[in-house]
C-alpha cells in the first residue's frame, strides 16, 4: 500500500524537511484587518509580526476550505496513492481536525485516516516526519499509528507569554477568568493539560527571566522521571536571539541532547503574541 502523509502548516517544517520526507502541506488562513491570508504562501513570519504590530484590530484564524484539501487528497490519488494519513493540530485549538474527521469518511478514491495531534507548532512537525519515516520503512497504516501514540505520549511543553490578551480574546485559554486580574505583573507559564488537552496556564512567575527558570526547572523535574532519551525544541514568537540565547543556555546544562530550534508562526503567534518563548521536549527515537 503506497501511504502519502499530510499536515497542515502549523507543524512549521522546513522546505527541506517536506523534500525529504515527501510531506504535504494544506496551509492555515490567517485574516488581519480583513484580509485573508495562507500561512507561509503568500505571508511568511516576519511580514505576519510586522502587520501584527500596526494593524487595526485583533488578527483571527479559521480552518482551510474544506476543498482545498479535497483537491489534494484527489490529486494524491491521481499520484498513486492508497491512503494518507493526515495529521493536524489540536483539537482543543482548532475544528480543523473535527471538521476532516467528519469529511473523511466521504472521500471514496483515496483512503483518508484523520490523526489529532493534539498539538501544534514543531513538535507537531516532529510527529510528522516520524510518520513518513515509518512509512518509508514499509510500515503499515497500524504500525504507523501505533508509533504516532507512542511518540505523542512523550510530548510535553511549556510556554511563557508576554500576556494572556492574544489568547483569551481568541478564547483559547481555558482558565483565563484565575489569571485575568494581575495580566500586567506577570508571566503566565502555559501548557497542554494532560486531562482536557486544553491549554492552561498553571503558574504566576513575576518576571520573563524567572519564568525562564522556572521552565528549566520543570523541565529538569519532567525528563528525570522518564527512561528514554529525549530531545527538546526552543520555540519563539518573534525573538530569535532571545530563543537561541536560551537554547545556548540549556544546551550548556544538557551538552549531549539534541536542542532545536523553532518559531510561532503567523496562525500560532495570532494567538499567542508577540515575544512568546517555549520549551518542549519528546522522545528522541534516533538515540539509542
Amino acid at each position: 500500500m503506497k501511504i502519502a502523509i499530510v499536515t497542515d502548516s502549523t507543524s512549521y517544517l522546513s522546505k527541506e524537511e517536506q523534500g525529504k520526507y515527501g510531506i504535504h502541506i494544506i496551509p492555515m488562513p490567517v485574516m488581519i484587518d480583513g484580509k485573508s491570508y495562507e500561512e507561509g504562501v503568500n505571508i511568511s513570519t516576519e511580514e505576519f509580526y510586522e502587520k501584527l504590530k500596526n494593524s487595526q484590530s485583533f488578527p483571527s484564524t479559521s480552518q482551510p476550505a474544506m476543498g482545498e484539501l479535497i483537491n489534494m487528497y484527489n490529486s494524491l490519488a491521481e499520484e498513486g496513492y492508497d491512503a494518507v494519513i493526515s495529521i493536524h493540530l489540536a483539537s482543543t485549538i482548532s475544528g480543523f481536525f473535527n471538521s476532516l474527521s467528519a469529511l473523511a469518511p466521504t472521500i471514496e478514491n483515496i483512503k483518508v485516516i484523520p490523526y489529532n495531534s493534539k498539538i501544534t507548532v514543531k513538535l507537531m512537525g516532529n510527529l510528522v516526519i516520524e510518520a513518513a519515516k515509518q512509512v518509508e520503512a514499509g510500515k503499515s497504516i497500524e504500525e504507523v499509528i501505533e508509533h504516532l501514540d507512542m511518540v505523542r505520549d512523550t510530548i510535553d511543553e511549556i510556554f511563557v507569554v508576554d500576556d494572556l490578551q492574544n489568547l483569551v480574546r481568541g478564547g483559547r485559554l481555558s482558565n483565563a477568568s484565575a489569571f485575568l486580574g494581575s495580566l500586567l505583573k506577570i508571566k503566565p507559564l502555559l501548557t497542554f493539560d494532560k486531562q482536557s488537552n486544553e491549554i492552561v496556564a498553571f503558574e504566576k512567575v513575576r518576571s520573563r527571566k524567572k519564568a525562564l527558570k522556572r521552565t528549566e526547572e520543570l523541565f529538569k523535574e519532567a525528563i528525570d522521571k522518564v527512561d528514554y532519551p529525549v530531545k527538546a525544541i526552543v520555540i519563539n514568537g518573534n525573538d530569535p536571539e532571545a530563543g537561541h540565547e536560551w537554547k545556548e543556555s540549556i544546551q550548556s546544562i544538557y551538552p549531549d541532547m539534541k536542542i532545536e530550534e523553532s518559531y510561532f508562526g503567523p496562525v500560532i503567534g495570532t494567538h499567542l503574541g508577540n515575544k512568546s518563548l517555549a520549551l518542549a521536549w519528546m522522545i528522541d527515537t534516533e538515540t539509542k
